[in-house]
């Protein structure tokens, strides 16, 4: 498994990730106390962990805190990189508080390794989520803050609120048929060493029999999906985290790494998939 660092963490991650969103009807009926499907849903979890992902987002709202605490037990904390999410709702300082405090309890771990807020809020000062955050940091309860769905001003103001610490990671939807990202975010990525999760990356299954990825795929022997995610993997500073929900599909999915497409494939998928002007 490819590793890269990790925005400016210090910590070598896996270059892929695993996401633990499923669908909204799940997250309803596991609110509810009903997890079905959850059994391959753990299942193909440990089936990256085994083929050496080390990182798995997940959130809150998600409700598959507990199904990620099931997946992981039993490994070596310290190998793992484990990242979640607070809710718009809870960005005041002791909402937040009880929120992380909640999820630990539901993941069964001491410390998160990037606490993230899932979307910004348009009723609390981002001064006092930060600051809740970096006091999460200094308390030992997370590693390290990310940010999700900001806008790049949201996210110049979440920076110039933090006083202790540094923003880690943003978290924003990124693909081949996606590319927004190039404008604004990602240039701020690489200017300040802040890691990018790119969630999507498949394009809500758009990507998946692509012809034109199908037709590069299959000069290395791989899928459609494989080369989008190859793609998304050679870009800096970018952890793609496709869903993991199904075993089959996590292990292709470890497929799109450790090979590189060539710089003529790259053109072949820029004029197929233009980025933004």
């Amino acid at each position: 498994m490819e590793l890269k660092s990790f925005g400016g963490t210090g910590r070598q991650v896996s270059a892929i990730g695993m996401g633990t969103y499923y669908d909204f009807p799940w997250i309803i009926k596991a609110r509810l106390g009903s997890r079905g499907g959850a059994a391959s849903k753990v299942e193909a979890l440990r089936a990256g962990l085994d083929g050496g992902i080390t990182l798995i987002d997940t959130a809150e709202i998600y409700n598959s805190e507990p199904l990620v605490a099931e997946a992981i037990a039993g490994r070596k904390r310290e190998d793992l990189f484990i990242a979640t999410k607070v809710m718009f709702l809870h960005l005041r300082h002791d909402a937040l508080v009880r929120s992380l405090e909640r999820s630990l309890r539901k993941l069964k771990l001491s410390y998160v390794d990037l606490y993230q807020i899932h979307q910004p809020s348009p009723f609390v000062r981002i001064e006092e989520t930060m600051g809740a955050l970096e006091e999460m940091v200094d308390r030992g309860l997370t590693r390290s803050v990310g940010i999700s769905n900001f806008s790049l001003k949201q996210t110049l103001a979440a920076t110039k609120a933090m006083k202790k610490h540094r923003l880690t990671s943003i978290q924003m939807p990124y693909n081949l048929a996606d590319r927004r990202m190039e404008k604004e975010i990602l240039p701020f990525c690489r200017k300040e060493d802040v890691a990018f999760l790119a969630y999507f990356p498949m394009g809500h299954g758009k990507l998946v029999a692509n012809p034109k990825l199908q037709e590069i795929g299959a000069r290395h022997g791989k899928s459609a999906s494989q080369v989008a995610l190859n793609w998304l993997l050679a870009q800096e500073n970018v952890f793609p985290i496709p869903r993991a929900s199904n075993a089959a599909h996590v292990r292709e999915n470890l497929g799109s790494t450790d090979w590189r497409l060539s710089d003529e494939e790259k053109g072949e998928l820029d004029r197929f998939f233009p980025p933004p002007r």
